[in-house]
């Protein structure tokens, strides 16, 4: 059980929801879950650029602060954003203040505006860099996971979107993403929610590209 920790309700998760409440909440019902709504999506890639140097928890704890901010994440919206709106964004305690970071998501919705032209949809584009199963540790224990902050697919994933000109995506921000969008199970062996996961992604439909 190593890696594990036992909540009140007696069974046992991943040990980095440290028995919180709202990290309870996130553990069990988003992270590792297939995502294919594009919104979400584009959501998740940026608040992960946001957490680069700081903890994921403080940044879902400041979600719905950025959620107001950056319009609902709706990058048709975002990509319209101009310089009032990075100075807004500046002057918003309920957000990380970094204007690298603000004028980054604003370039990635005119980005993503572009992908979702090629292959018809964000989720598209970004489930065809899901690991095929053999790529994947035989294990998926604490020791193991403990060693991949990355991996040939979030370096690939990482390598395309900066070719495109997407910003704060490095291949470890990448991986953070695709372990929280559903893409790979990391919910460690032994934890509550990895058996129903593994089960779910078994007839879970994988978008397809359908070009524009």
């Amino acid at each position: 059980m190593d890696g594990l920790i036992e909540g009140a309700d007696g069974l046992h998760r991943c040990k980095w929801y440290g028995g919180l409440e709202d990290y309870r909440i996130y553990h069990d019902e988003e992270w590792g879950w297939p995502v294919t709504d594009d919104q979400r999506l584009f959501e998740k890639i940026c608040l992960e650029g946001f957490q680069s140097g700081l903890s994921w928890l403080t940044i879902l704890r400041k979600r719905e602060g950025f959620r107001a901010a950056f319009a609902g994440f709706d990058f048709n919206k975002v990509a319209l954003f101009g310089d009032e709106d990075i100075a807004r964004c500046l002057a918003d305690a309920g957000i990380v203040r970094h204007r690298g970071k603000i004028v980054s998501t604003i370039n990635n919705a005119r980005r993503a505006i572009e992908l979702k032209a090629e292959f018809g949809s964000l989720a598209a584009y970004f489930w065809r860099f899901e690991p095929k199963p053999e790529a994947r540790p035989l294990r998926c224990d604490r020791a193991t996971l403990s060693q991949i902050t990355q991996s040939a697919e979030s370096v690939a994933l990482s390598k395309d979107l900066k070719k495109r000109g997407w910003s704060f995506v490095g291949p470890t921000t990448v991986y953070a993403f695709m372990q929280a969008m559903g893409l790979v199970n990391d919910h460690l062996e032994g934890c509550c929610r990895r058996a129903p996961l593994e089960e779910y992604r078994a007839s879970f439909a994988r978008p397809v590209v359908i070009p524009g």
